[in-house]
This record gives C-alpha cells, sequence and structure tokens, in this order.
C-alpha cells in the first residue's frame, strides 16, 4: 500500500456524494520515472474540480477525492477494462494514450498485467469499498442518495471528439442512472440559464461509476457533469481563473440544491 493516503472522504448529512475521481494529480516515483516528459505533467487531470464544488460541504454533501491521477489507474473505469463507448476513441483503465492521442508511457515502459492488476488492488479497489460504503450510509439514512460525478475535461479534444464540447455536458447513462424526474429537473434548471452551452446525454453519458452505481430503482441515483475546463480555468496553463469560477458555481450549486432537494422528497 502507498504510503500517499489513497483518497480523502469527506462525510456530510445530506442525501448526496459527490465523486471526484480524476481530480488526483500524483504519480509515485517507479511510475512516474516511465512516463514521457508530457506525460508527467498529467495533463488529462480534470484540474481543480474538487475545489470548483468547494460550496458543496456547506449544504452538507459527503465529497470523495482520490490522491492519484488517472495515469495511475482510472477509478471511472470498470476492472475488466470494457469500453465505454465502443467504436471511439477513448482511455483505458491504465491508460497508454492521452487525451491528445499521444503515448502515456515511454517505448517499452507500458504497465504489464500484473502491474495493471496491483493498481487495482492498491487504488481502485480501496476508492470503491469507500464509495460503496458512503452510498450505503446515506441510503440508510435517508432512503434516497444522489451519486453526483463530477467531471471536467479539455473544451477541444479531436482524438475523442468533434468539435468544441458544449460547455456543460449531463450523462444518466442515456436514462438508466436516474429516475426521469431527477433528469427533468436538472435539465430544466440547465434550461433556465444561457450563459452556458449544455447538453444531455451527448458525447459523455456517464462513466463506469455512473453506469454501475446508478439503480434508481434502488434508491441511488448517479449523475454525471462533465464541464469544459475553459469554464473556470486556463486550459494551456492549468490555472484556476477565480472570475470564471465565479460566474459558474452558483450555477453548480443551484444544481446540487436540486439533487439534495429531490432526493429528501422523492
Amino acid at each position: 500500500m502507498s504510503e500517499t493516503p489513497i483518497f480523502q472522504l469527506h462525510r456530510g448529512d445530506a442525501p448526496l456524494l459527490i465523486s471526484v475521481p480524476h481530480n488526483g494529480t500524483r504519480v509515485p516515483d517507479a511510475i512516474a520515472s516511465r512516463l514521457t516528459d508530457e506525460a508527467r505533467r498529467v495533463p488529462d487531470t480534470d484540474w481543480h474540480v474538487a475545489d470548483l464544488y468547494a460550496f458543496a460541504r456547506e449544504l452538507g454533501a459527503s465529497m470523495l477525492v482520490p490522491t492519484h491521477s488517472r495515469y495511475v489507474v482510472d477509478l471511472n473505469r470498470s476492472e475488466d477494462d470494457v469500453s465505454l463507448y465502443p467504436g471511439q476513441n477513448t482511455t483505458g483503465l491504465c491508460p497508454v494514450v492521452r487525451f491528445d492521442g499521444g503515448p502515456v508511457y515511454r517505448p517499452g515502459e507500458a504497465p504489464s498485467p500484473d502491474d495493471v492488476a496491483a493498481r487495482v488492488e492498491t487504488y481502485w479497489r480501496p476508492y470503491h469499498a469507500a464509495l460503496g460504503d458512503e452510498i450505503a450510509r446515506l441510503r440508510a439514512a435517508h432512503g434516497r442518495v444522489v451519486l453526483w460525478e463530477a467531471h471536467s475535461i479539455r473544451g477541444t479534444l479531436p482524438f475523442l471528439f468533434e468539435g468544441p464540447l458544449p460547455d456543460l455536458n449531463l450523462g444518466t447513462a442515456s436514462g438508466a442512472s436516474c429516475s426521469p424526474a431527477l433528469e427533468a429537473c436538472l435539465t430544466a434548471q440547465l434550461a433556465a440559464q444561457s450563459q452556458f452551452g449544455h447538453v444531455a446525454n451527448g458525447r459523455f453519458k456517464g462513466g463506469h461509476i455512473t453506469r454501475h452505481y446508478g439503480q434508481p430503482e434502488a434508491g441511488v441515483e448517479a449523475v454525471q457533469l462533465e464541464i469544459s475546463q475553459r469554464c473556470y480555468m486556463d486550459e494551456d496553463t492549468f490555472a484556476w481563473d477565480a472570475a470564471r469560477a465565479g460566474r459558474l458555481q452558483p450555477l453548480l450549486r443551484r444544481l446540487i440544491e436540486d439533487a439534495i432537494g429531490y432526493a429528501r422528497s422523492a
């Protein structure tokens, strides 16, 4: 087990858990030494997303944030590494290709099957155990819980999708991971504003966590929000932009408040 904590879990008392599986930037030295120079910058991080949602703690939300980079292991992929988007370019459980199509590893240094299995045991399983336990705790306390998958990505990535991505991309596994009423509530909130473009179940419909844990018939509602990073940061330097973030956060707060309100009333 790594000496660096695998994740940080803040336990709240509201029926909502925010999971931020790609916020981590840590890469152990033994892995970092095998990466390309570009990959050592961990450019495919969901930069600052935990900070973007920091207000949610005031609303009573729980939050689960990993320490390590998706280049160590992608927590939002299934352990059998089945593609989330068959026929489209994507990255895997232990990515060997960056979002721009370039290599993550130097020649001959990609992880072996044993490497992948070890990373699953060390990083992936503990995160998912914590995720499942917190969902169960909140569901036991409230009867219904919303799992909010918080993500961000560079807004233009030709290797992954054609043209600019909408500002806000809501994913509900095409309606399978949450109740129609919750999806309608959230899309109505998005439609009520004109500052940010939005789409539901477009290029990003929700990753493994949304699809696996979302069981609305069992009281677990799961949604993913993929945010184009131009909305709150500088995409080239990875720097937080307080002015941009300040324009986005009120809308995110309304979405989280709506999700909590739905879980309490359903």
